[in-house]
Parts: C-alpha cells; sequence; structure tokens
C-alpha cells in the first residue's frame, strides 16, 4: 500500500501513517476524522486510462490502484478462491448504468443530463461501493467481526457483501428503519439490534460497542475509508462520460460521505490530470433533515453545527448532526456548488418521475437528487446547455410503502369485459385496444 502517503486529520492538519492510527485523529477523540493522502506520481506510473480501457474487470476493482488497500494481498485472496465466476458479492460492486434518458431531457429541457442508477449494486445501494473497501480493510486487520449503525443501507451493504463469508456482521439501526432493511439484513444473517432512539443513537451505542469488544467498525464519518469506496462513484461517472467531467453532479445528502466521495474521486482525478475541471457539487437535503442545507447557508463552520431533530420521509438522508459534516461543507463550498432543499412531497413526486421518465426505481432518498435538480432548475442555479448527473443512491424496493404513496393505488374492476370497458372509457389516451 505504498501508494497511500498518510491519513491527514482534517480538524488540526496532523498526518499520520496509515498503521500509526487506524480511524481518527487522537487529537480530537471521535470528531477527529482523517482523509487518506496519495502519492499521485506513483498511481500514475502504474494506472492511466488506456490501461483502464483495457481492463476486463467492469467492477471498482480495476481502480485498485487508486483505492487504500493491499492490492497484492486483494489479488491473491481473489484468485485464491478459484474459478471465473465471483466468489462473494463484493466482488461485483460498481459498473452501474448511466442513461442518458430522451424523455426526461425533453421535459426538462436539458440537453445533457444523465442519470446514474446505483440502486442496481448487489445490495440496491451506492453504499457497496464503501462497504465494500470497509470488508477488506478488515481483513487486512484480521478482523472476524465488523459493526455498524446504519438507518437501514450502509448496514444491508455490509450484510450483503459479508454473507457466506467469514465475516460476521452487528448492525445497530433505529427501531423506526424500514422494514424491508431490516429484512435484509436479517436473511443476510447479521445480528440486528434495533435501538430504541434515533440514527444518532445507534451511531453512539455502536462506536462504544465496537471499542469494548474489538469489532470493526464501518461507520461512516468516522472510518476514512468509506468516503474512499464512495469516491468510486466519481471515477465511473467521469469514465462513462469519456473522461469528460459534467458541470454539476446532484446528490442527496443526510450524513455526508457520499458527496464527501464523490469530491474526494473528483480531486483525485483532477489530480492525476484525468479530468480538466471540477464539477459542481449539488447536495440535496431533506427539509425535514437539513441541517447541512442550513450551515451552508448561514456560513457556519462544520465545528459550529448544532445537533436537530430530523424528521423525513427518507430515512437514508436523516440525520441530526451530519457525521461527515467537514467533507461535505468543504465538497460543496470548494467546487462552488450548493445545497439544495426539498420538501418530502418533492421527493415522494420525484419517484413516479423517475420512473416514468427513465425507468429507475428510486427509494425516497434515491429519487431527493432529482427533486434538488428540478428545484434548481426553478430557482436559475442550472444552466440548461450544461452538462448535468443525478445520482441515484437507493432502490425503490428498498421503502415500498413510501412509493406506493408517491402512485396511489390500482384500479379494482370486476373479471369481466364490461367492466373493463368502462374504466377504459374513462380514462385518457386508452382506447383498449
Amino acid at each position: 500500500m505504498d501508494h497511500v502517503a498518510s491519513l491527514k486529520c482534517l480538524i488540526c492538519g496532523a498526518e499520520y501513517a496509515p498503521d500509526e492510527v487506524l480511524y481518527v485523529c487522537p487529537k480530537h477523540g471521535d470528531e477527529g476524522i482523517l482523509d487518506v493522502q496519495y502519492d499521485y506520481g506513483l498511481i500514475a506510473q502504474r494506472v492511466d486510462p488506456p490501461r483502464l480501457a483495457r481492463d476486463p474487470d467492469p467492477s471498482i476493482w480495476r481502480y485498485l490502484e487508486l483505492l487504500p488497500v493491499d492490492g497484492e494481498r486483494f489479488r491473491r485472496w481473489r484468485a485464491s478462491l478459484g474459478g471465473s465466476a465471483p466468489a462473494y458479492p463484493i466482488f461485483n460492486v460498481g459498473s452501474t448504468p448511466l442513461y442518458a434518458p430522451p424523455r426526461l431531457r425533453e421535459q426538462l429541457g436539458l440537453l445533457h443530463l444523465w442519470v446514474k442508477d446505483d440502486g442496481r449494486l448487489p445490495s440496491g445501494s451506492l453504499k457497496d461501493r464503501a462497504s465494500a473497501v470497509g470488508v477488506i480493510k478488515a481483513r487486512e486487520l484480521g478482523r472476524e467481526v465488523i459493526a455498524a449503525a446504519s438507518t437501514g443501507n450502509a448496514a444491508s451493504s455490509l450484510a450483503n457483501l459479508t454473507a457466506a463469508s467469514e465475516f460476521r456482521t452487528v448492525i445497530f439501526v433505529p427501531q423506526a428503519a424500514p422494514p424491508a432493511k431490516i429484512a435484509q439484513l436479517l436473511v443476510f444473517g447479521s445480528t440486528v439490534l434495533a435501538v430504541r432512539g434515533t440514527y444518532d443513537d445507534a451511531f453512539d451505542l455502536c462506536l462504544q460497542a465496537a471499542k469494548a469488544y474489538g469489532w470493526y467498525n464501518r461507520n461512516t464519518g468516522y472510518n476514512p475509508y468509506m468516503s474512499e469506496g464512495k469516491k468510486t462513484a466519481a471515477y465511473e461517472i467521469c469514465e462513462q462520460l469519456g473522461w469528460q467531467a459534467p458541470d454539476c453532479i446532484f446528490v442527496s445528502v443526510g450524513d455526508g460521505c457520499i458527496i464527501g466521495g464523490l469530491h474526494k474521486g473528483l480531486k483525485d482525478l483532477r489530480a492525476l490530470g484525468w479530468i480538466d475541471r471540477m464539477p459542481r457539487l449539488m447536495g440535496v437535503q431533506a427539509a425535514g433533515s437539513a441541517a447541512l442545507y442550513d450551515a451552508w447557508q448561514a456560513g457556519l463552520s462544520p465545528l459550529e453545527m448544532t445537533p436537530i431533530e430530523a424528521r423525513t420521509i427518507a430515512d437514508s438522508i436523516s440525520a441530526g448532526l451530519p457525521r461527515d459534516r467537514i467533507k461535505a461543507l468543504a465538497a460543496v463550498r470548494e467546487t462552488g456548488g450548493a445545497y439544495i432543499r426539498v420538501s418530502d412531497e418533492e421527493i415522494l413526486a420525484a419517484i413516479p418521475a423517475l420512473g416514468r421518465g427513465c425507468g429507475v426505481f428510486a427509494e425516497p432518498a434515491g429519487a431527493a437528487s432529482y427533486a434538488g435538480l428540478l428545484k434548481a432548475l426553478a430557482e436559475g442555479l442550472v444552466d440548461r446547455e450544461e452538462r448535468v448527473v443525478v445520482l441515484v443512491t437507493g432502490n425503490g424496493l428498498k421503502d415500498v410503502a413510501s412509493a406506493r404513496k408517491s402512485v396511489g393505488e390500482p384500479h379494482v374492476i370486476e373479471p369481466t369485459m364490461d367492466s373493463l370497458q368502462r374504466l377504459l372509457l374513462g380514462m385518457v389516451g386508452v382506447d383498449g385496444r
């Protein structure tokens, strides 16, 4: 792992060797989030766009030289499992589609719009990208138990990627997490602990338990390697666009790790000279969980932020005090982007809009990014000539109840042609033929 230069504290700037600290800067307790620093000169000697183009591996592991893992140990492990088919879901993370949807382009008057569907990842969530890197780091350390706190997606991601492997997982979720996400955890064999409290309560308990029992902690905003997994979405977007960076990327934001990861990935590509400009990052928050939007509007530093009571239908982006707030605010401020606040009603309306406009089924948090684009267009934050990417972070099957709220109920008819004909006569654009 000689391409990793150091781990740098984002509060005080202190730097540590990768084997010197495990998660955070010891000068700031649990708040001392670190950022992985790379030797870009060394990376450039080992990989570039032409070499990537010749790599048949479509997963995030095609970017192995840009990830903070021991590449040789990883390759040996994968090879030891034998066979041409992947042994575990972890080897299939990545390569999600980037659509150029004609209908949405026409509806919005955006000539250059793309929608990236990370709901197609193994567990149905972008968070597979982070979990994949987390599992490899746990393996490098010889840990057998991995813990995580989650509103559902990070947890189901970890559970899915470790299923049928040597790892055991302990998951802390708020008791109100959607049943579909809880079901995923149980099906994949995790020990699931439903905490009577908020996500923040679950997060704090997870921190304490991991320290007490020596479990590997996958939590975002604490484990610096989670951003490194999520940054691969930025790599894929730029590679899928022929290394022509878009003008802006819309992404939903809760704890802030995804937008921070996108920023890190774009900075990597810019430092390597693979893209010639930095896209604006447009963070979209639910109105009931808009701590970062409020801080951005007020010009607050991350350390000045205080907890709020978060309430939104988009459970995946519900966070009272975003854990990765330092990276999340920097992502928007340093790229000239913006934070956008959308209501739960706007989020729900975006679910069928995406489904009917480009065939992408998004959970509420995933649809929030599209709701943010609509608001940005209305407020003049995006020019219709710009190249725009909307990143959908999670699949709609994660929260079917919310999807049903967004579309209403099916027509109920008798099993006769007369009943069908009466219904069709009252429907616009349907004549039964």
